[in-house]
């Protein structure tokens, strides 16, 4: 994987998991599925998501600084 897809994904991915983590777009969006019941275990899955796209995120940063 190149380092400009790879820095793409990891930014999309830090985002999104940032969104998620920090805004009730998943608990919204659950609560209009009927899925709400779920809503107490989003904590277990986005903030590890988060922290592993951050560091995915300066990983891809680390690797293209060196490769430029």
């Amino acid at each position: 994987m190149n380092e400009k897809t790879l820095l793409r994904t990891a930014i999309i991915g830090t985002i999104t998991a940032a969104l998620c983590c920090f805004t009730p777009v998943l608990v919204i969006v659950f609560g209009v599925m009927g899925l709400s019941a779920l809503v107490g275990y989003l904590d277990y899955v986005l903030l590890p998501a988060l922290g592993i796209f951050v560091l995915l995120t300066i990983y891809a940063l680390w690797r293209k600084r060196n490769n430029a």
